[in-house]
């Protein structure tokens, strides 16, 4: 049985609501919280220091599902922009970001998808995944997405047959080439062997979230994990956050927040030791939904997220 232990503290922070908040990465040399509005859309940073949210928008984005850190470069950004991955520019502080140049676009063939998770590996390469424009109709119906890695200006196909691409994660420091990811229709948290070309292998159901072969009523969605392996699954239409034990692959924690559409989850703060916690009012939901939530308490912490190597 999981624990609802209730020593743990969730607070919202001072942030805009955001239509559908999701891809929160934590920066640990400006001690921010960097993360996206998929519809608005736009790019936020919740600068832990001022305790106050900076938001920018970019040009001609339809949509911005997912926002990443690059080596060296501490004001460029890489983000999933409708159907292509793109680099920006934003100091974190003006209302307005600005393209730099187009790494990868999936073209006229993939005008009905957008991107939507995208996360940084161990190594520096970006894996990211697609899923059908939520305008076409029933996403969990259909299986247009996949799932890529990117390499020198193009997408690498790693998964076909996709609904809703989504979290991702790594077992690092125990194995970095270990992959968990999930895409939100199948209910369940796969694990990869990653190949030293950073290929998937070996595809395995690391943790079901059935309850006696049954939906469960809500679907997961991203993904982060602490220092100790043990994952942390935001559950839309769950009002919390699961986390899963390593060891025994069995939930352990269910992590209650005050929002329904629960959407990703990062750790941060200076010890690393805080989780934050982004939410959806998809569907005109009521505050706070939409609200980005931080979890203290855990008694746990999480590692610093990677930057891409470009």
């Amino acid at each position: 049985m999981a624990s609802s232990d209730s020593s743990y503290q969730v607070v919202k922070l001072p942030s805009p609501r955001t239509k559908l908040g999701e891809g929160p990465v934590w920066d640990i040399d400006s001690q921010s919280l960097y993360y996206v509005d998929i519809n608005t859309p736009a790019v936020l940073r919740y600068d832990y220091g001022e305790n106050r949210t900076y938001s920018a928008k970019l040009a001609g984005a339809n949509s911005i599902s997912f926002i990443a850190l690059v080596v060296g470069q501490p004001e460029h950004f890489v983000v999933g922009e409708n159907n292509r991955v793109t680099l920006i520019s934003w100091d974190g502080r003006s209302e307005a970001a600005s393209h730099v140049r187009v790494l990868a676009d999936l073209g006229p063939s993939q005008s009905h998808v957008r991107f939507n998770d995208g996360k940084i590996d161990p190594a520096g390469r970006l894996y990211a995944g697609t899923m059908q424009l939520e305008s076409l109709g029933d996403l969990f119906a259909q299986k247009e997405g996949q799932l890529f890695r990117y390499t020198n200006g193009t997408m690498v196909v790693q998964k076909r047959n996709v609904s809703i691409s989504n979290g991702l994660t790594w077992d690092e420091p125990f194995n970095p080439l270990r992959m968990y990811y999930i895409d939100s229709a199948a209910l369940d948290v796969k694990a990869f062997d990653v190949d030293a070309n950073g290929d998937l292998k070996n595809e395995t159901v690391f943790y079901d979230l059935r309850v006696n072969g049954a939906h469960p009523g809500y679907v997961p969605d991203g993904m982060t994990s602490d220092a100790e392996g043990n994952l942390y699954v935001a559950t839309w239409g769950g009002s919390k956050v699961m986390k899963i034990d390593k060891g025994s692959q069995k939930l352990v924690l269910e992590i209650k927040i005050p929002a329904e559409q629960v959407t990703s989850v990062a750790f941060g703060g200076p010890q690393m030791d805080e989780l934050f916690v982004t939410t959806s009012s998809n569907g005109d939901k009521p505050a706070p939904a939409g609200e980005l939530f931080k979890v203290t308490g855990l008694g746990v912490k999480g590692k610093p997220m990677h930057k891409m190597v470009l």
